[in-house]
């Protein structure tokens, strides 16, 4: 099988048997190609001789991703895109624009095994993990796409990130290196619904990324019906990992909360909350449910986000009420490769 050659760090393509008898600046010029000019076949790196080109697509592949469907909002811009890998699988990617420039929100998994009951991503169910270079795929074509830099990419799509730990590692370091896009890690975001072991392994690698944290319900059972996961890691280890990574890092964690009406919105929660945040680097990020068929679960009204909101504020927490981009376009991950593998079948 042919290695992927996207997904290889600079210094690992240097070292490639393959280069081993090539001038080193042509290392450079495939790197550039690859990650800041962000061609989709070796036919397009045209400062290299014809025979190279040919002696690069006899030993490496090029497995990028291949557009299915590309939906943009009409009110806020928001694109949604489905791609297909070269296996045939199916992957979202978002492109989201604010006044912070635009930010691309990738899937590191093909599906997501982690049974969160109110998201799209385990409907379809799971496959595999996604490639280094399938994770960067995803941001180069939305870099060409919209003709524009990308500020920020959020690992917040389908997929549990730290489930694909080592090939995250590997993403980090490529969409970092100042030969491609030279994206710093404070600029990147990698979210989990609480893998303790790898949140600890993230906190010994004091890396400058964002930690978001899915959290959604602040009492143990509440959590356990909601997300399986907390069954494995629950609330009180799962707080203390966090505690030792803010405190190892010095990096803010976010936590992610969906607002469920009725669920997850009442006093008692609020309360909860600040008692497991308050005078801690944190930062609750509150997102109104995006439904979906399926669920019984029911979004509240964007009154109500922001009554919840309140109460947090005045428990001494730092809370905002995410702003919802491409709803008109359901551009909650999973719902688009759901849909689109329901047909196939």
């Amino acid at each position: 099988m042919k290695k992927d050659i996207l997904g290889l760090s600079f210094e690992e393509l240097k070292n490639e048997d393959f280069f081993k008898d090539i001038p080193s600046y042509r290392v450079e010029q495939v790197f550039s190609w690859l990650h800041n000019k962000n061609v989709s076949s070796f036919d397009e790196m045209l400062n290299l001789p014809k025979s190279l080109r040919e002696n690069l697509k006899e030993t490496y592949s090029f497995n990028g991703v291949a557009l299915v469907k590309r939906l943009e909002s009409p009110t806020d811009g928001t694109v949604k895109y489905l791609f297909s890998l070269s296996d045939g699988e199916l992957i979202e990617t978002v492109l989201l624009k604010s006044n912070r420039g635009l930010s691309v929100c990738i899937s590191t998994e093909v599906g997501c095994k982690m049974g969160c009951r109110f998201c799209a991503s385990t409907k379809a169910g799971f496959s595999r993990k996604l490639t280094a270079g399938e994770m960067l795929s995803q941001v180069y074509y939305a870099r060409v796409d919209s003709g524009e830099r990308i500020g920020s990419v959020m690992l917040m799509g389908i997929g549990e990130p730290l489930d694909n730990l080592n090939m995250v590692f590997r993403f980090l370091d490529n969409i970092s290196d100042s030969r491609g896009l030279g994206l710093s890690h404070r600029h990147i975001s990698v979210s989990t619904c609480g893998l303790i072991p790898e949140i600890n392994i993230l906190a010994e690698k004091r890396l400058q990324i964002t930690l978001s944290l899915s959290l959604h319900a602040p009492f143990d059972d509440m959590r356990s019906e909601m997300m399986p996961i907390n069954n494995t890691y629950p609330l009180k280890s799962l707080i203390a990992a966090c505690d030792n990574y803010v405190n190892t890092t010095g990096r803010r964690i976010s936590i992610e909360y969906t607002i469920i009406k009725g669920k997850n919105d009442t006093k008692i929660c609020a309360e909860r909350l600040a008692e497991l945040f308050k005078g801690k680097l944190y930062h609750i990020n509150l997102i109104p449910l995006n439904e979906i068929k399926e669920k019984p679960y029911e979004s509240v009204s964007k009154s109500e986000a922001y009554e919840f909101q309140n109460k947090l504020i005045k428990l001494g927490l730092n809370a905002t009420v995410r702003r919802r981009l491409g709803a008109d376009i359901d551009a909650a991950c999973g719902q688009l490769r759901r849909d689109e593998t329901e047909k196939r079948m």
